[in-house]
């Protein structure tokens, strides 16, 4: 890990540099505000949120910056069912889908206006499934750099779009972060230092890659409170992640579906034990339109854990707090330092 030392070369070179561009201006312009794929909202406005789904993905297929969607087939089934969450209660999703992953940001400026559901895109890159999506240049170059390229779709927006992320979406895989995964998350970092985009970092059970996010945000001068713990249902050791969420992470328990609502109500009753249902955002991790094409459903939240989480005596405004504030609070742009 780099000492404080190197964390003030590193201030000198890429993050004072930055401070007093134009990119530095326009974040402060956008604070307060929540982007997503229709362009800036206010945190009110995002209502009830999903907060981590995939709209569409290309898991298991070839990395591309464009993915060949059939674009027929997947308005067909795609915004049939966002109308139905639409209905059910939803009115707003992030999708976690990355570049060379299947994002494909107009597809999804589209799909919003037509359903009705504000969608929030991301920057950044996904490091899991033993790298198999990270883009060639991203070996290559140092973190500044990859940073640089983030930012500028911060700046400029997502290709010719015109379409910026509301968030940066990065992934490791398991173990101890890799060279290439460790780099990802510190790119993330300087990003956040530099829009105040949330940082959602796809971790699972693995409470040293999370242990070793939280150094380098310590390093980079950023707030645990800009990091999302995501898949944290996975953990099986709920210890580790009241301990992140009271150094001010986010725990994501996005894995809900029938057969976990037990799990996450046990864990929530452990945060809410603690005081910490504050720093707890949920989803289900869906996806609907995977490679394959059947939906990996994202509604059990509406239409059963909520419901059993008012039989277990939680009040409609912890219920509120974990569907509406938070989501709100997480995904704010603002810088946050630590």
């Amino acid at each position: 890990m780099n000492t404080r030392r190197t964390f003030l070369k590193r201030m000198t070179s890429i993050g004072l540099l930055l401070s007093t561009s134009p990119l530095s201006k326009l974040s402060k312009v956008r604070t307060g505000k929540i982007f997503t794929v229709q362009g800036a909202i206010t945190p009110k406005q995002l209502g009830t949120c999903l907060t981590h789904e995939h709209v569409m993905s290309n898991f298991g297929g070839e990395k591309s910056l464009e993915p060949a969607y059939d674009q027929a087939k997947l308005f067909s089934q795609v915004l049939p069912y966002l109308k139905k969450v639409k209905s059910l209660g939803c009115d707003s999703l992030a999708d976690c889908t990355t570049a060379y992953f299947g994002r494909d940001v107009k597809m999804l400026k589209s799909l919003s206006e037509q359903s009705g559901v504000h969608i929030i895109t991301n920057t950044g890159y996904y490091g899991a499934a033993a790298d198999r999506y990270v883009p060639e240049h991203a070996f290559e170059e140092d973190a500044e750099a990859i940073a640089l390229r983030w930012l500028k779709e911060w700046e400029e927006g997502i290709a010719d779009s015109k379409i910026v992320p509301g968030f940066i979406k990065v992934a490791v895989d398991g173990g101890p972060l890799s060279t290439i995964d460790e780099k990802l998350f510190r790119a993330a970092a300087i990003t956040h230092r530099q829009s105040g985009l949330l940082v959602a970092c796809h971790t699972g059970n693995n409470p040293e890659a999370a242990r070793q996010q939280l150094e380098i945000l310590q390093e980079e001068g950023v707030s645990p409170s800009a990091w999302v713990w995501t898949h944290a249902n996975q953990c099986s050791d709920v210890t580790h992640l009241i301990k992140a969420a009271r150094q001010g992470g986010w725990v994501s328990l996005d894995g809900v579906r029938e057969a976990s609502i037990e799990l996450h109500i046990n864990y929530l009753k452990s945060f809410k034990k603690e005081g910490l249902l504050e720093r707890v955002l949920l989803s289900h991790d869906g996806n609907s339109y995977p490679r394959g094409g059947a939906i990996r459903p994202y509604e059990a939240l509406f239409t059963q854990m909520l419901p059993k989480l008012a039989e277990e005596g939680f009040s409609a405004k912890e219920l509120h707090l974990l569907t509406v504030k938070n989501p709100q609070k997480a995904f704010t742009v603002q810088i946050r330092k630590a």
